[in-house]
């Protein structure tokens, strides 16, 4: 297969899902993943899941401990604090208190967003 799936661009046909089979609904499963790691490495299947949840639980660690992750080439992960404040039931119109809290952003990388709007990359 002449060159990787990630390395090009994003045409009218989904690369990702003629490599899986099916496309699903909802989109790209963790299966998939594990699926498309165990044909492009030639890895076992529990090898590939092992994989993907390792890496899953590394980021999933890192944006508790509030750190950020960013992703070369995909973008980053972030953590953003939103402080409490007020705010109306939208039933009775009383006043209420919205409690402060931490919400998970994405942003994509520009090379991303390229990928996806051009079909290919305009940088190195």
């Amino acid at each position: 297969m002449p060159g990787r799936a990630w390395e090009r661009g994003c045409g009218s046909k989904s690369v990702l899902g003629a490599l899986v089979g099916t496309n699903t609904p909802q989109g790209m499963t963790k299966a998939d993943l594990v699926d498309l790691i165990y044909e492009r490495v030639g890895s076992s299947k529990k090898e590939a899941s092992a994989v993907v949840e390792a890496v899953f639980a590394i980021i999933r660690e890192s944006l508790c401990d509030g750190d950020k992750v960013k992703i070369s080439g995909f973008g980053t992960f972030i953590v953003n604090h939103k402080n409490a404040r007020r705010g109306r039931n939208p039933q009775t119109g009383a006043p209420i208190t919205i409690d402060s809290r931490r919400v998970l952003s994405f942003k994509a990388s520009q090379v991303l967003k390229d990928r996806i709007n051009n079909g290919s990359s305009t940088r190195p």
